[in-house]
């Protein structure tokens, strides 16, 4: 019996990992559109989306010690990396200039009506995903020191 429900176990998570990203709009920084649409149209290379706010401790401890490696990522992988602000109307007017304090080298997108959050069922942040062509291929919530590590090994793993 509890090797069928570890069975039963191992094929949801793997269902729940091959999910398709679903469409919904963000918005840049500088108040452009961005469907959805373009982070499942990136083919063959990884792509990093972390969602996250200004509010959140680990999700700001996450993003730096991800961003303190990027360069290094950078020279020995092909990957894209966004960070989605879920922060509401008052508090996604500190995304940027925090961006910039931060000198955080990444894309930043906003998701402040959390449309995008909610569609992938995303209950609390920081939360991680990894996407290969359209499809969910890892997803981690919270941050604990030593995390990039993990992140790192799924990047250079979808090569």
């Amino acid at each position: 019996m509890k090797k069928i429900l570890l069975l039963l176990v191992l094929l949801l998570s793997a269902k729940i990992t091959a999910q398709e990203i679903p469409l919904a709009q963000l918005e840049t920084i500088d108040g452009e559109t961005v469907s959805t649409q373009i982070l499942a149209e990136q083919g063959a290379k990884p792509i990093v989306i972390t969602f996250w706010a200004t509010w959140c401790i680990p999700c700001l401890t996450e993003l730096s010690a991800v961003n303190e490696r990027l360069e290094s990522w950078k020279e020995k992988y092909q990957f894209d990396l966004y960070a989605v602000s879920v922060d509401d109307d008052r508090t996604a007017r500190k995304v940027a200039a925090l961006q910039a304090g931060k000198g955080w080298d990444f894309k930043v997108l906003l998701d402040t009506n959390q449309d995008f959050k909610r569609k992938l069922n995303i209950n609390s942040i920081p939360y991680l995903i990894v996407v290969k062509e359209g499809k969910i291929i890892f997803t981690k919530t919270g941050f604990v020191k030593g995390d990039e590590a993990r992140i790192e090994k799924v990047i250079s793993e979808n090569q």
